[in-house]
Formats: C-alpha cells, structure tokens, sequence
C-alpha cells in the first residue's frame, strides 16, 4: 500500500521545482497522488477494509487542499500540475 523509497525519490526527481525541492505543494501533490492511486488498488481487492478507506479520504482531502492553495497562488503551475497527474479537474 506504502510507495517505496525508490519510487518517492523518482517523483520528487520529477516533480521538484528546483534542485533539492521535496516540500513545494507539486512534490506533495505527486506523492500523496501516488499513494491514493496504490491504496485505490488495495481497496478494490479488499473492499471492507474500512481503516483504510478512513486513511485514502484523508489523503483525498490534503492533496484537494494543495491543490486550492496552489490554484489560489499560480494558476499556471495549477493547471500544468493537473496536466501531468492527470487529474481531472
């Protein structure tokens, strides 16, 4: 359900705005996107796992939050960061 080391270190690679970047809201808002993305898949296999759903909406609502905020801040990198995650909104 956990991403690996490996994995969080690619994102933050890709998604950080400048050299050694892991707190910027699109670094948070890749990471938490690639954790609800594995929870997605465990809960489609064990649908009464209810703590983790509890734990996947919490997720949910934090990277709505970044996302406010950053859409409030620049709505240029916004926009760009929906494109690359491929977020609906």
């Amino acid at each position: 359900m956990s991403i690996t080391a490996e994995r969080k270190t690619a994102l933050i690679a890709e998604y950080a705005t400048t050299a050694g970047d892991t707190g910027s809201p699109e670094v948070q808002v890749a990471i938490l996107s690639e954790r609800i993305r594995n929870l997605t898949e465990h809960l489609q296999s064990h649908a009464k796992d209810f703590h983790s759903r509890r734990g996947l909406l919490v997720m949910v609502g934090q990277r709505r939050r970044l996302l406010d905020y950053l859409k409030r801040k620049e709505v240029g990198r916004y926009e760009r960061l929906i494109q690359r995650l491929g977020l609906r909104r």
